[in-house]
C-alpha cells in the first residue's frame, strides 16, 4: 500500500498541505481545511492585531501563476491560539509574522503555552508589507532575533524563508539555522517585486506598491526546486526542509520530495482550484510512486540524481 506519511516536528502526517496564505485565515476555511486531504491545518501569517491587509485588487492570476501584494490580512494572533482548541483532527499549525521583532516575541511566548498548537511557523519573508523589510535578508539580525526567541522555546519552531539566488547567502543561512533548536524551514515564499502589466490597459494589475508584489505558481517552482536542494543539503539532519512553490500536480510534489523536502505545501493552486486540489495531488503522487515501486515517501527522498 502506498503511503504519503512523513514526520515533521515529532508527528506523522500526509506530506501534502497548504501553505500559509490562501484560504486559510477564517475559521470556516481552517475547518474547511481539516476536512479536507491537507495532511495538516496550518494558518494565515498572523500579528498582534487583525489586519485588513492592502488595498484592493491586491491579487490576479495569470497562467504561469500569479501576483499578489495581499499585506497579512488576518484575525490577530489571539483568534489563532483559539482556534487551537477547535481543530482537533490534524497537526495545528501557525503562522507568526508580527510587524516588529517584539511582536514576534510576544505572540511566540503566548503560542508556547497554547495546548493544541503542534508547532510555529516563522515568517520571516513577506514581500508584501510596505515599508517593511524582509529579515530573513538580513543575516545578522536573523541571528540575532533566533538567539532572542530559541531560549525558551516549548514548541518545535520553524522558519519560513524567501529565495535565495546565490551560493554564499544559501550558506550563510544554513549556518545561522544550524545554530539553533529550527525543527523545519519552508523554502520558499513568493519572489518578491515582481511586476506585471496589462498591455491592453497599459496598467499594473494590482494596486498595492504601484503594482509590485510577490510572484508565486508555475513560474517559481525552479528557485523553489533549487532553494529545497540546497538547504536540504547544507542544513542539519534533525532540520526538515518543507517544499513550497509551484506545485499544483503529483509530478511537482515528486519533484519537491525528490530534492530533499519532507513535505510540500500548496499555495497558488490551492486559491486557484480549492481544497479539492490536496486529494488530486495525493492521487496523482501515489500513482507516480506506484509506478516508480515507491512505497513510501522516505524511499525517494533527497535521492536527485546528478550527471
Amino acid at each position: 500500500m502506498i503511503s504519503l506519511e512523513t514526520k515533521l516536528f515529532g508527528i506523522k502526517l500526509d506530506c501534502i498541505f497548504n501553505a500559509s496564505g490562501p484560504l486559510c485565515t477564517s475559521e470556516e476555511e481552517l475547518y474547511n481545511l481539516e476536512k479536507s486531504f491537507s495532511g495538516a491545518v496550518l494558518t494565515k501569517s498572523c500579528t498582534i492585531d487583525p489586519r485588513k491587509g492592502n488595498p484592493e485588487p491586491r491579487y490576479f492570476d495569470t497562467e504561469w501563476g500569479s501576483i499578489n501584494s495581499m499585506g497579512l490580512p488576518n484575525l490577530g494572533y489571539q483568534f489563532y491560539s483559539e482556534m487551537a482548541s477547535k481543530i482537533s483532527n490534524k497537526p495545528y499549525i501557525v503562522s507568526v509574522s508580527g510587524m516588529t521583532p517584539d511582536d514576534n516575541i510576544s505572540i511566540l511566548e503566548h503560542l508556547n503555552c497554547v495546548d493544541g498548537v503542534s508547532a510555529i511557523e516563522l515568517n520571516l519573508s513577506c514581500p508584501n508589507l510596505i515599508g517593511k523589510p524582509q529579515m530573513a535578508y538580513d543575516f545578522k539580525e536573523t541571528d540575532d532575533f533566533l538567539y532572542r526567541i530559541c531560549k525558551d522555546l516549548r514548541k518545535p519552531l520553524g522558519v519560513k524563508l524567501p529565495p535565495y539566488f546565490d551560493s554564499v547567502h544559501f550558506q550563510k543561512m544554513a549556518d545561522i539555522l544550524n545554530n539553533y533548536p529550527i525543527s523545519f524551514v519552508t523554502c520558499i515564499n513568493s519572489i518578491g517585486n515582481g511586476l506585471v502589466i496589462d498591455p491592453h490597459s497599459e496598467s499594473v494589475v494590482i494596486k498595492p506598491k504601484s503594482g509590485f508584489g510577490g510572484i508565486g505558481g508555475d513560474f517559481i517552482k525552479p528557485t523553489a526546486l533549487a532553494n529545497v536542494r540546497m538547504f536540504s543539503k547544507l542544513l542539519n539532519c534533525d532540520i526538515s526542509v518543507i517544499g513550497c512553490g509551484g506545485i499544483k500536480s503529483g509530478w511537482d510534489a515528486f519533484e519537491h520530495i525528490l530534492c530533499g523536502a519532507s513535505a510540500v505545501q500548496i499555495g497558488t493552486q490551492l486559491w486557484k482550484e480549492g481544497i479539492g486540489c490536496f486529494e488530486r495531488i495525493s492521487n496523482e503522487l501515489k500513482l507516480i510512486m506506484e509506478e516508480k515501486g515507491y512505497q513510501f515517501v522516505k524511499d525517494f527522498r533527497g535521492k536527485l540524481k546528478e550527471i
